[in-house]
């Protein structure tokens, strides 16, 4: 199914990002996966770039290479993530908020932009948007991650409309929880207070991506697929 598709992954280097670059490289597809932290794949379709999203030159040179190489790519996965921010309201200064902002939304708007050029004359392209559930449900302290991931979602309705003239779809994926390690280490009561039972693994984020880039999905424009074991629909009073 993606034989010969070009794919570019940001966020590669660990969790759900790893999960997606080697999903799509099992699948034959020539990834390019880029990260801050420098990561060494054993599949050899996959290659890697160490590139920072607050650097809009570096995000711009790597998808020249990527493009000078393959002359095409066809999908881009906005993975990358400043994920593990929370601070409260009262002690988080702007530097801290715009830095966050600055990598998970601004350098996904700008790795858009370069695959968008990137893919000019494609019969077929896909950008999918991996946002979170806390882009509408929070926590204290969490200001900055849900904005970012708000604005996330936004920007796919935007473009989806925007790009309603070329073969590119854009859709986003907000997971719930994603336990990445350690998954045997969890405890009951953490998998059974989700309606299916479990907790979430990166296999059920990679297998939506497979889903919304297939390239006969092309009706499925402007979503945002909720993937978190129906935690999201759950009242919860304490």
């Amino acid at each position: 199914m993606y034989k010969d598709k070009v794919v570019f992954v940001t966020g590669a280097s660990n969790g759900i990002g790893k999960s997606i670059s080697k999903a799509y490289a099992k699948q034959n597809a020539k990834v390019i996966a880029i990260d801050i932290i420098e990561h060494e794949f054993e599949e050899k379709n996959i290659e890697f770039y160490k590139v920072d999203l607050r650097n809009e030159d570096e995000i711009k040179k790597v998808f020249k290479t990527a493009s000078k190489k393959y002359s095409k790519i066809h999908i881009l996965i906005n993975n990358a993530a400043i994920s593990k921010f929370n601070k409260s309201i009262f002690d988080i200064d702007t530097s801290e908020f715009d830095d966050v902002i600055d990598v998970n939304l601004r350098g996904s708007f700008i790795c858009c932009k370069e695959f968008i050029k990137a893919n000019k004359n494609e019969a077929y392209g896909r950008i999918v948007n991996i946002s979170s559930t806390r882009f509408n449900q929070n926590e204290a302290g969490w200001e900055a991650y849900g904005s970012s991931k708000g604005g996330l979602i936004s920007l796919t309705n935007t473009m989806a409309i925007s790009l309603s003239n070329t073969p590119i779809t854009v859709n986003a994926i907000s997971p719930g929880w994603i336990q990445s390690e350690d998954y045997d280490l969890l405890s009951e009561v953490e998998h059974s207070q989700h309606p299916s039972g479990r907790v979430g693994k990166p296999r059920d984020i990679v297998n939506t991506c497979l889903f919304l880039t297939n390239e006969e999905n092309d009706f499925i424009n402007g979503a945002n697929i909720v993937v978190d074991g129906g935690m999201t629909k759950k009242m919860i009073y304490v």
